[in-house]
């Protein structure tokens, strides 16, 4: 068994739970008390769009978490807004409100601020084009495994 490919599977597992503690940092030095981190991932990945629950699924890794639940919380907490699919009446479709798009650019600014000091711990960003490269080749490796389930 290789243990570099081990290893790189540990690292991007670590790597998403040392995202998650980024964000949760974030949003606990701006006073956002009433949504986790997990919650805010998902408005960042709804972005500008409208999306269904599935299609939300597809674009990140939510930790074990309910992505319904968390949507309906979401609602609730007026951070998105959900209409029925007019195609599918089982369906929602989410979109961030105004108050969501607050959350979605104070981690797009975060993000931003942390590729303005990469050079203090020597990355570079043809570092994450090779990387990129390589995770994007390893998703198409999984998911042909699994016989081209969640392939993007």
């Amino acid at each position: 068994m290789n243990s570099t490919y081990l290893e790189t599977i540990a690292l991007v597992e670590r790597l998403h739970r040392r995202c998650l503690e980024v964000i949760k940092a974030e949003l606990d030095r701006s006073g956002i008390r009433d949504i986790n981190n997990i919650q805010a991932l998902i408005l960042f990945n709804i972005g500008e769009e409208e999306l269904t629950v599935g299609e939300l699924t597809l674009r990140g890794c939510y930790h074990g978490s309910n992505v319904s639940y968390n949507l309906k919380k979401l609602v609730d907490y007026g951070y998105v807004s959900h209409t029925r699919s007019a195609h599918d009446r089982r369906s929602y479709r989410v979109q961030l409100t105004e108050t969501g798009h607050k959350i979605r650019t104070l981690l797009e600014e975060m993000f931003s601020r942390h590729t303005h000091n990469f050079d203090g711990v020597e990355l570079k960003i043809d570092d994450f084009n090779q990387s990129n490269d390589t995770l994007q080749r390893l998703d198409r490796f999984w998911s042909a495994a699994v016989g081209g389930y969640g392939s993007s």
